[in-house]
């Protein structure tokens, strides 16, 4: 199951917010705390990746297609 529109609109909302507290941090905080919003984003992305990953195993597996499909190219 896809991210809702709605959770994923506002994952790239709080994205866009970090990056902008990122770009002040950068200014004038110390690193640990660029880090620590970095990661943030980080983890965001992740989610958004991961979400994507996990959708085109379910259709494999609706499809009834092997694990060796997912991973090897047709050469």
């Amino acid at each position: 199951m896809a991210l809702s529109k709605s959770v994923e609109e506002s994952l790239k909302e709080a994205e866009a917010a970090l990056r902008n507290a990122l770009a002040y941090a950068a200014r004038q905080e110390r690193p640990v705390v660029c880090n620590g919003i970095a990661e943030m984003i980080c983890r965001i992305d992740q989610i958004q990746s991961f979400d994507g990953i996990l959708d085109k195993i379910e259709d494999m597996k609706s499809d009834g297609k092997d694990w060796k499909s997912f991973f090897l190219t047709d050469e």
